[in-house]
């Protein structure tokens, strides 16, 4: 296992608007926040995290920097309007989003790697990276190389990057790992909730906890809050995963416009 350890299960908080909502996430028993930049939100997640009676020293909080700030200045300058936004000295975790527009390997990784020289940032995180950009940010990078973020699901269970994680010893997090709801449409999901008489989402996320090295981030709000926290109690069997693995349907939920593409290719394939 990576030696920087994450909580297996994070919180997602795309269209989070309700300081309140990260409340009752914390409530719970989550401690891995995850926001970006892009999610306009990080003012929210830091007014929950204030509100909240958990120490800042028990949650991971990790944000993203946007493609357009990738420059090194840029990287500096919005990092320190994250930190403002969130109302923290430092974050756990700050992703690269996404390997485009302005990055460049040099330029935006040294200015990570200031950042954590400077106590502002503990780890790095890359985001929709490729294999062959991992290698070329790991070359660069003398920060902590923490986490890799990448959609992942039963339907998109990237096989190499999971390798590529327990080879390089770092994370493999999990976005959309419900797939965006097509997973309570899969019979074999299906069944196997059954089986255990918890829901299709718990069944989804243990599995992903199968997984060395993998993290998962559900977005949630309501009671589905609890319903997926109580997926770490859920322990699936060898036959349960090996029957979720053969799901034979591919696809993803997140598809890049050509100007999120990295020479033309999809991050991550």
């Amino acid at each position: 296992m990576p030696q920087y350890e994450l909580p297996r299960l994070g919180f997602g908080t795309v269209g989070v608007t309700d300081p309140s909502t990260i409340v009752t996430a914390l409530e719970t028993g989550y401690r891995h926040v995850d926001t970006a930049q892009w999610y306009e939100n990080e003012d929210v997640v830091g007014r929950g995290l204030e509100r909240s009676e958990v120490p800042r020293e028990d949650v991971t909080i990790a944000t993203k920097v946007l493609p357009r700030n990738l420059g090194a200045e840029d990287v500096k300058r919005t990092a320190a309007e994250s930190l403002d936004r969130l109302g923290v000295e430092t974050v756990d975790l700050l992703y690269v989003h996404w390997p485009t527009n302005a990055y460049d390997p040099e330029e935006t990784l040294g200015a990570f790697d200031e950042l954590y020289d400077e106590g502002k940032i503990r780890g790095v995180g890359l985001s929709n990276f490729t294999p062959a950009l991992l290698d070329e940010a790991r070359e660069r990078l003398t920060a902590p190389f923490v986490a890799h973020q990448v959609e992942m699901h039963p339907f998109l269970p990237q096989t190499e990057l999971r390798a590529y994680a327990r080879r390089h010893d770092h994370h493999l997090v999990a976005y959309s790992p419900l797939a965006q709801g097509e997973v309570f449409g899969d019979p074999v999901l299906q069944a196997v909730a059954d089986d255990h008489g918890v829901s299709v989402a718990q069944v989804t996320l243990a599995w992903l906890f199968e997984k060395e090295n993998v993290c998962a981030i559900p977005k949630a709000s309501g009671d589905h809050i609890q319903d997926n926290y109580g997926s770490l109690a859920l322990k699936l069997s060898e036959e349960e995963c090996r029957r979720i693995d053969d799901i034979d349907e591919e696809f993803r939920t997140v598809d890049p416009s050509e100007e999120e593409r990295v020479d033309g290719v999809p991050w991550a394939e």
